[in-house]
């Protein structure tokens, strides 16, 4: 069973979602809170993922979800469809707009336990762009490169474009997988083909190394 909290301040909206977490057989709340920062931290740290609320008093449900270090997974609910490209740059697993029928609600749920409970899922990761939530094996991406607002990560078959920053992808990623050489590069290392004195080739594409990064390559590969 999945254990999950409610980060709501509405007492309706709590109600609903209670209501519907008693009807759904794989997971239990352990707990309801109307800010996040009434979270204990324990709690954070043993809870499966948790149903937040973006309109929330003093602090919104997304800025206190970058305040987190390692945040569960995390299923937005709001009143506002303007949020959710921001929300699955923030890794949300869903985004569900109020009201929301119980079917709405089960599928979000789906996504969660197949999140959470699929180990095949970590080989995976979720980019929202242009509308569009795209599921890619991490290993099929071999580098990401900061263009102005937006980040590309780019395959062997495409180029995506998504809204972010290269820090909040080093958040998600595996650090011991993938590494920043260049203030506008992040690459895979498994990808790797060659280094050379101010660049690495990733399959067929040079990329330049960045002086400040030069002695944390040197590290890893030595």
């Amino acid at each position: 069973m999945l254990k999950c909290i409610i980060v709501e301040d509405e007492k309706n909206a709590q109600s609903v979602l209670l209501h519907y977490i008693e009807k759904t057989s794989f997971i239990n709340c352990i707990g309801v809170y109307e800010s996040g920062l009434d979270i204990p931290q324990e709690t954070l740290q043993t809870i499966d993922f948790m149903f937040l609320d973006m309109e929330l008093p003093e602090l919104n449900g997304l800025a206190f979800l970058k305040t987190l270090v390692n945040p569960p997974k995390v299923i937005i609910t709001t009143a506002y469809p303007d949020f959710a490209i921001e929300a699955f740059e923030q890794a949300a697993v869903d985004y569900m707009v109020k009201p929301f029928s119980y079917a709405r609600f089960l599928t979000a749920a789906n996504r969660i336990r197949t999140a959470t409970t699929n180990s095949e899922d970590s080989e995976y990761i979720f980019i929202y762009a242009d509308k569009i939530t795209h599921k890619l094996k991490r290993n099929d991406i071999l580098y990401m490169k900061s263009e102005l607002d937006y980040v590309a990560i780019v395959t062997d078959e495409e180029k995506i474009l998504t809204l972010g920053s290269l820090s909040n992808w080093l958040q998600k990623l595996d650090t011991s997988t993938f590494i920043q050489i260049h203030r506008s590069y992040i690459i895979n290392t498994n990808r790797l083909k060659k280094i050379k004195p101010n660049t690495v080739l990733i399959e067929t594409t040079e990329i330049p190394i960045g002086s400040t990064y030069k002695s944390t390559i040197k590290k890893l590969f030595n």
